[in-house]
């Protein structure tokens, strides 16, 4: 553990003429906005460790500094949630954290990565879980400061469950006897493994699009389209691991790390790799499913406008059949209309062939046009 630094790091995160609870001026570059009220306190959990057993629970950040100065061969694990920037301050001052480490803690947000300052080293997750009644991928932020002698988590969401990892190094005193590095270990694997359900929660999702997509249901696209966004997403948090996970492991040696607790570390490495290649698979599949869901929409469009030409067609035939009978019928009318008038003074009215004339006048225009129409085929 480093010196106190009293005005350094204060003067960092607290300008002068602010208040200790006013939020930094990089929390407007935070795209959360203002945080949620929470009624759990900033420190879950504040242990002391020695040969990997819990020997201290101090009350107070303060007592777990003093304890750690007092106890050799002693870790601190300090568990924070949300917690308030100057308390941030007051860890950070204790073991000497990097400005830059703290900004990062304080505005939150940051994409997953590893950061070593020193002796310390700054490690970012993203954890996920799936809510299948929405449809939706909660992702939570966790920071972790790895000293030589402590370890401090800072959640910024309820993902991951910390106190789950805890009480699985408690039980297992040999592994965390290995100290921090082995607490970042188990919180890697946590992390990794918490991806699996959410990973099983989309696949269940795809599932239920492709019986949506060929089913015909028209709200699909949409329904594929946000997926893909969460699927998207997924992969921004989780690809980062990979070189993150190559980066430690490539590292074990120089920093001493254990035979035993680099296999550890593979182990999650290839689960990460799994996790990935999955969701990779995801998106192409969307994308797949998408292209499908076009064509068969394109080709039920096309099969609506066939039956609609179809139907055009039909209705322009009987609309010729009714037009050539309307003409056919016409012509003698007209005739017959004419000759109805009784006027006397009408040529041929008196002559004695007109009315065998006249129909077979009409009959003589309504044949030809009956011809007519029968060899345009308007009958």
């Amino acid at each position: 553990m480093s010196e106190r630094r009293p005005r350094g790091m204060r003067a960092f995160l607290r300008p002068p003429g602010r208040r200790v609870d006013d939020p930094a001026p990089e929390r407007s570059m935070d795209p959360r906005g203002e945080q949620a009220p929470h009624s759990r306190p900033s420190v879950i959990d504040n242990a002391l460790y020695v040969g990997g057993r819990r020997v201290d629970t101090p009350s107070s950040l303060a007592d777990a500094f003093d304890s750690l100065k007092n106890t050799p061969d002693s870790m601190a694990w300090i568990g924070l949630y949300r917690p308030k920037d100057w308390e941030l301050v007051e860890v950070a001052e204790e073991f000497g954290l990097h400005e830059l480490a703290v900004e990062d803690a304080i505005v939150a947000h940051q994409r997953p990565k590893a950061d070593r300052y020193g002796d310390t080293l700054f490690v970012v997750l993203r954890a996920a879980r799936y809510h299948d009644e929405v449809e939706e991928v909660d992702f939570g932020e966790l920071h972790v400061c790895v000293g030589p002698n402590y370890v401090i988590t800072v959640r910024h969401s309820e993902a991951p469950d910390l106190s789950a990892v805890r009480r699985r190094m408690e039980s297992e005193p040999a592994l965390l006897r290995q100290g921090p590095q082995a607490v970042l270990y188990a919180i890697l694997d946590a992390v990794v493994d918490g991806y699996a359900p959410v990973v099983g929660g989309l696949q269940n999702d795809i599932d239920e699009i492709e019986v949506q997509v060929f089913g015909g249901d028209p709200a699909v696209s949409r329904r594929i389209y946000e997926l893909s966004r969460e699927v998207i997403e997924f992969l921004r948090a989780t690809r980062p691991l990979l070189d993150m996970l190559d980066g430690f492991i490539a590292g074990s040696t120089k920093y001493g790390v254990d035979e035993e607790l680099q296999s550890y570390l593979r182990d999650v490495a290839d689960h990460a790799i799994t996790v990935v290649e999955r969701i990779s698979g995801f998106r192409q599949l969307l994308q797949d499913i998408l292209v499908v869901n076009s064509t068969l929409v394109s080709q039920a469009q096309s099969l609506e406008m066939t039956k609609l030409t179809e139907a055009s067609y039909a209705q322009s035939e009987e609309v010729k059949k009714i037009s050539a009978w309307a003409a056919i019928l016409f012509a003698p009318t007209l005739v017959g209309t004419i000759y109805g008038m009784n006027f006397d003074f009408m040529p041929e009215t008196h002559w004695s062939f007109g009315y065998p004339f006249a129909v077979m006048l009409m009959a003589a225009v309504c044949v030809t046009l009956y011809v007519v129409f029968k060899r345009r085929d308007w009958l």
